[in-house]
């Protein structure tokens, strides 16, 4: 969804030379995005922040809101620059995850089946530190931990180390166990958290205190 046509030729032609993807529908802007994603069923969404009519920011919490869980797609920010303050808002609206503009397309393809498959696009330390000033930012809330009571002690770990930017094969490395216990673990912190994917996890946290903005070195 980008109000550049020329853009969305670019990226549309990477997306459908690959056997696995296929582009549903296009936008020019907020609105018709909003009218054609709730009309069409898409696993992922290249938003845009900055459209006429209404802005990817809203676009993106609209879809979210208009469609049940079980439709609405995952949601990649797009934006020219590298911490552009839109991505945050666009970030706690709910998207999964953001990506430059000018990224290479293996990059772009690498994105959208990361974030497809509910790991999101967390790794990058760019998408950390927007993470970090998503949860220190002066309007957040005061924490509560006790979204967090529900899990067990692993899960906490696993958590964790979602929240330092670690993928499921790392976690699985550190924690000494096999991916698939580790994508299990996901899988069951996800659902206790009432989160939608991974970077909504991390999110929750660095405002529970789990995770501080110092712990997401590598």
């Amino acid at each position: 969804m980008d109000d550049q046509q020329l853009v969305r030729t670019g990226f549309a032609m990477v997306i459908d030379s690959q056997p696995d993807m296929d582009v549903i529908v296009q936008a020019s802007d907020g609105r018709e995005a909003v009218d054609q994603l709730t009309r069409h069923c898409t696993d992922v969404v290249l938003m845009d922040v900055r459209m006429p009519q209404m802005d990817g920011i809203e676009a993106t919490t609209r879809i979210l809101e208009l469609l049940p869980a079980e439709r609405a797609p995952k949601i990649i920010v797009l934006t020219t620059f590298d911490l552009d303050e839109y991505v945050v808002a666009a970030i706690r609206a709910g998207a999964s995850g953001f990506l430059l503009k000018d990224a290479p397309p293996e990059d772009l393809l690498a994105a959208i089946r990361t974030v497809d498959r509910g790991d999101a696009v967390i790794a990058p330390s760019a998408t950390r530190r927007l993470l970090e000033r998503v949860v220190t930012a002066p309007e957040t809330p005061a924490p509560d931990t006790s979204a967090l009571e529900a899990l067990t002690e692993r899960e906490r770990e696993v958590l964790t180390l979602m929240g330092r930017g670690l993928s499921n094969q790392e976690i699985s490395a550190e924690l000494f166990v096999a991916e698939a216990t580790v994508k299990t673990h996901v899988g069951r912190v996800l659902a206790k958290l009432g989160a939608r994917d991974r970077v909504q996890a991390v999110i929750i946290a660095f405002e529970t205190g789990l995770v501080t903005p110092g712990d997401t070195g590598r």
